[in-house]
């Protein structure tokens, strides 16, 4: 295409140079004198499919008429008629009379031939030039690129009214470019936007053999990734022409052989409609065509015969807009075009190959209908011609009034041009910085009543901020009774909640589902990768999202904690309860059997013990962990320590003293018994105190043993320090049991084997209770069981060993006096002799 270009412009520079061509030539009624002037580009005949792709300029009353473009030209008409005769929206130009300048571009060549002649009156020094300080069009990106570069060198303003390619917004090439149509930037966000409203991933994409379709597609197919959206087919459509039927029919194939289901085609009308026939022929239907805003809309693609089956039509479409009064305009000039070819007698051809050759009566004879997509087009070409207007006035200043008539050079109306805004119909007209207008499309559908064709506005798009509304059910899809079920176009169908995809192609769209494991979640963004949950959360099998974990600990506003509270302050006011009974009787037989103050160590030492559970509510602090554990080990070895020696003491009086006197007596008085206690005691606190020291217990989170909850413990809990510890009161436990079981024959008052017996029982089916408990539960109850097995081993201490004498000092004290004690000693001796 820019070869084309290229070699057509040194062509007509050579002929430019040598004279040959005429300038001045006027077709009737493309010309209207005026103080100022625009020019006017309007493709009125098709001619592109008569140069068989040589730089030749073809008349262009040899083509067919383009009654499109005629209805533009005249809304052009219409806006400077309007404002000559003050009859517009706005008193704009007082006193200035209009003028324009009307060419026929049928042709890239004509259109650079257009804007070679606006070059040349601006360089005529005659007054009676009509120069143009603003120019209206081209129609097309492709014709546009040429004339916007060379009048861009000389700062003249140029408005399209339907080229679209976003690189004509790159003011460094074309920097007196302005368009009163989107940029196809904008219509590319509509059409991937539309295609992630239906999931529509699987696409084929269409673009014409000119800069606007392969502009479309480059920009479309590198954005479309980002989406999820994969094109397995990419065509461009070419020139028809009889060497590119086959390479049309190819295409046609290879959309069937990818199987998808909507196709996008970024086309120019003329060219899709030299495409389309080979579709029909092929019998391609139920496909979902998404069209841009150049043949969605037009009446030239739905009047192929046919057309109805190829499916649902959804298109991106410039927003509806309507000229008062402009259809009885062009009526007017149907009839003074008759009139005017009836008494002039003029021939349908004027005969002048070049420039303004059209003869505008011979067109408005046709008397063309007159559809939306028409009126919607126009529309454009009557706010860019309103647009110049606005320039132009502030360039003569007419705020007043009254115009200060003067010579203006186009360059002067650019920047204000840039600045300009106003409404039209309820329509804002601006540019923003790169000449385009910020507005937004209409979505269209193709409706359908037999043969009969319409356009249903169905949605909309707007591009700052980018938003997409479409009603699906005012779309009537094609071979679908229930219009809510939308047609699907995918290689691979959605994977479920929670399933990655694994890609089988080279295509992100085809992949196998596999399930997200546990712990794992499928973060949307990845879909080809399941993510791991944080440690402090956990997620079920095909999750997507990660949930918080439950923590597990023992609060204190738990019911169990507050029954457990209660618990302990049963065995604290037990306790005290038993250790104030004893001091008061502490010189009396039963408290001096049961040890006498030895007792009181023992008490304290169980308070300690049950005092050691309070470490177990609330949330595990470093000084909680450190004081949990060896609390209740020290303590309780403590008092195993005491029955122990207390057992031992009162075997040796019954059964050892007689064999052993001197060894015994020197045990009693070098105060054995407590030294016994202590080294006892001191070797488990220092057992303590260095497995605290080497391996120091820290609040810690077992993430491992459930996977869906957090246990808030301390750490340390099943050390090799630990296994020392427990060992050690286990052996004092059997010690404790040894001594008091040697004792079972004693006198009843110094038989302590049941009772001992009884509390070691219980308190030892209470850890291990726990223990079991403990290797296959970490719930609160678990938690709450060894704070109980603590209480209970208290309890049971209390109950085993303090009771019965607490029972002999309160309700039986006739049984503590020292007669009954020697009696018992006595029965006791008699029964051994």
């Amino acid at each position: 295409m820019f070869g084309t270009v290229l070699l057509s412009l040194c062509w007509l520079v050579l002929q430019l140079a040598a004279g040959e061509l005429d300038y001045t030539s006027q077709g009737e009624g493309m010309q209207l004198q005026g103080e100022y002037s625009f020019a006017g580009l309007f493709p009125l005949h098709y001619t592109e499919d008569l140069t068989n792709g040589l730089p030749a300029l073809v008349p262009c009353d040899q083509g067919r008429p383009n009654k499109h473009a005629f209805h533009l030209m005249q809304a052009m008409r219409f806006a400077v008629e309007e404002i000559n005769n003050d009859t517009g929206p706005q008193l704009l130009l007082p006193g200035v009379k209009l003028g324009y300048q009307m060419y026929d571009i049928c042709s890239n060549p004509a259109s650079i031939l257009a804007t070679l002649d606006l070059l040349e009156q601006q360089q005529l020094n005659s007054s009676s030039a009509q120069k143009a300080v603003g120019v209206i069009g081209p129609d097309s990106s492709s014709k546009s690129f040429t004339p916007a570069a060379l009048l861009g060198a000389y700062l003249i303003p140029q408005i399209s009214y339907e080229a679209s390619n976003e690189m004509l917004s790159n003011k460094l090439l074309y920097p007196a470019f302005f368009r009163t149509i989107p940029s196809d930037k904008n219509q590319v966000a509509a059409m991937i936007q539309l295609l992630v409203r239906f999931n529509w991933m699987w696409i084929a994409l269409l673009g014409s053999d000119n800069d606007y379709g392969l502009q479309g597609m480059t920009s479309l197919s590198e954005q479309a990734p980002h989406h999820g959206i994969c094109i397995p087919y990419q065509g461009i459509i070419p020139t028809a022409t009889p060497d590119t039927v086959q390479t049309m029919r190819n295409m046609v194939e290879n959309i069937l052989k990818t199987k998808v289901n909507t196709i996008v085609v970024f086309s120019s009308k003329t060219k899709f409609y030299d495409f389309l026939p080979f579709v029909l022929e092929r019998n391609v239907t139920d496909k979902v065509w998404i069209g841009t805003e150049d043949w969605s809309p037009s009446t030239l693609i739905s009047q192929i015969p046919g057309i109805q089956t190829i499916g649902t039509v959804i298109g991106v479409a410039v927003k509806d807009a309507a000229i008062s009064g402009f259809e009885e305009f062009e009526k007017k000039v149907v009839e003074a075009s008759v009139q005017h070819i009836r008494i002039s007698n003029v021939s349908t051809s004027s005969g002048n190959d070049c420039l303004q050759s059209t003869d505008l009566y011979s067109l408005a004879i046709n008397n063309f209908t007159m559809d939306k997509y028409d009126t919607t087009s126009s529309f454009n070409v009557y706010k860019a011609v309103y647009a110049l207007a606005y320039a132009l006035h502030e360039a003569l200043g007419c705020h007043a009034g009254e115009c200060n008539k003067r010579s203006v050079n186009p360059y002067e109306l650019l920047p204000l041009l840039s600045q300009v805004r106003f409404s039209l119909d309820n329509s804002s007209v601006y540019f923003d910085m790169n000449g385009d207008p910020p507005t937004g499309y209409d979505i269209v559908s193709w409706i359908w009543r037999g043969t009969e064709w319409s356009l249903r506005v169905v949605g909309s798009f707007t591009p700052d901020p980018i938003t997409l509304t479409v009603d699906p059910d005012l779309i009537e899809w094609h071979g679908k009774e229930n219009s809510q079920s939308v047609p699907q176009s995918f290689c691979s169908p959605p994977c479920p909640e929670g399933h990655k995809k694994l890609l089988t192609g080279q295509h992100s769209c085809c992949f196998d589902c596999q399930p997200c494991p546990s712990a794992t979640f499928l973060n949307k963004s990845e879909p080809t990768e399941c993510q791991p949950c944080l440690p402090e959360q956990w997620a079920p099998p095909t999750s997507e999202e990660c949930l918080n974990r439950t923590v597990l600990l023992l609060d204190w506003d738990n019911p169990l904690s507050i029954a457990l509270l209660f618990f302990l302050a049963s065995c604290l006011l037990l306790t005290s309860s038993t250790a104030v009974i004893l001091l008061l009787n502490l010189n009396t037989p039963v408290a001096k059997s049961a040890g006498g103050r030895t007792c009181l160590l023992m008490l304290a030492a169980l308070t300690v013990a049950a005092l050691s559970t309070l470490c177990h509510f609330g949330q595990p602090t470093p000084l909680a962990c450190i004081l949990k554990q060896p609390l209740f080990i020290i303590s309780f070895s403590v008092c195993l320590a005491c029955i122990a020696v207390r057992a031992l003491q009162v075997v040796c009086i019954f059964k050892f003293s007689s064999k052993l006197p001197p060894a015994y007596e020197r045990w009693m008085k070098k105060r054995g018994p407590e030294i016994t206690i202590f080294l006892v005691s001191a070797t488990i606190l220092l057992i303590s105190v260095i497995r605290v020291s080497l391996d120091t217990p820290q609040p810690s989170q077992d993430l491992q043993f459930y996977p869906d909850k957090i246990v808030l413990e301390c750490s340390k809990t099943l050390s090799i320090g630990s296994g020392i510890e427990l060992a050690y009161v286990s052996l004092l436990s059997v010690l404790c049991f040894c001594f008091s079981y040697m004792g079972k024959d004693l006198p009843a008052n110094y038989n302590e084997a049941k009772c001992v017996t009884f509390s070691l029982m219980v308190y030892m089916i209470s850890w291990i209770s726990f223990f079991t408990l403990y290797l296959i539960n970490r719930e609160t109850f678990t938690m709450a069981a060894q704070v109980f097995a603590t209480l209970f081993s208290v309890l049971a201490f209390l109950a085993g060993y303090f009771l019965p004498k607490m029972y002999i000092i309160v309700l039986r004290p006739q049984m503590n006096t020292t007669s009954h004690f020697q009696n018992c000693i006595q029965m006791y001796t008699m029964n051994r002799e």
